[in-house]
């Protein structure tokens, strides 16, 4: 399956990976549908790609799903998405400042993990009901998971368990929809440029990139969606997650 003339939803579409997504998707003549909670860039995005911006909580049944129906009313169908909405944090389960909070882990993995699984469920719901292409095709679903889920270092219990799940859920999801004619598909970026990245000191993205084998360097946004519309293109990708991070390892630290 391609981007031409089809809708693909990309979540965290106003920034870094995901906006990097929408413009590999409009490039390649499709319809970019931005969900973000940042109105300003999202809006932003979505104008300069002649795409549509919904600004949603992904973790928000109502919100996402409102965000659905939309972009099935402006382009017909949905034939994609793309979950690259996510937030991070970095709090040890006992530390100076006491026991890790309950209450910031279940934030995490709500945004994180249960975010992504309610746009998978609702987008997958949609694309079901699609004409099939010649591969027998309705749709593809790539998520954004972490080398985390596998190198989760100090301070990332919450972060690396909803990176985890997220690569956990891929086959069965796949299997799922397998009969539907879905693909799913997930990413585990390694340390990339986005737009958190670039704050960081010059010394700091420099002993970053030489930690990576090769290239020796930070990723960057485009080599994401590179990756993504090779995902979307290819048939037989489904059910497996990618490791994009140029054979990193990460330590403990």
């Amino acid at each position: 399956m391609n981007f031409d003339n089809k809708a693909i939803i990309i979540t965290g579409g106003g920034s870094g990976l995901g906006e990097a997504t929408a413009r590999a998707v409009a490039a390649a003549g499709g319809f970019p549908v931005i969900l973000d909670l940042n109105e300003e860039k999202g809006q932003a995005v979505a104008e300069e790609l002649k795409g549509v911006f919904f600004q949603i909580n992904v973790a928000k049944e109502e919100e996402v799903q409102t965000a659905i129906h939309g972009a099935v009313e402006k382009y017909g169908a949905i034939h994609g998405v793309v979950n690259c909405a996510g937030l991070g944090t970095s709090t040890r389960v006992v530390g100076k400042k006491g026991v890790f909070p309950l209450d910031e882990f279940n934030f995490v993995v709500q945004v994180n993990l249960v975010g992504t699984f309610n746009v998978i469920r609702l987008a997958a719901a949609a694309m079901v009901n699609n004409e099939p292409n010649e591969h027998g095709e309705r749709g593809v679903i790539v998520n954004t998971a972490s080398v985390a889920a596998f190198d989760g270092q100090i301070g990332q219990a919450a972060y690396s368990a909803s990176k985890a799940g997220i690569v956990g859920m891929t086959l069965p999801i796949a299997r799922d929809l397998a009969s539907y004619g879905v693909r799913v598909m997930t990413i585990a970026p390694g340390i990339f440029n986005t737009p958190l990245m670039a704050m960081a000191p010059q010394e700091v993205k420099d002993a970053l990139g030489k930690q990576i084998p090769f290239p020796s360097r930070l990723g960057e946004a485009p080599e994401f969606a590179h990756l993504v519309q090779s995902i979307f293109e290819n048939p037989m990708l489904n059910g497996e997650t990618i490791r994009l991070d140029g054979a990193i390892r990460m330590g403990p630290r």
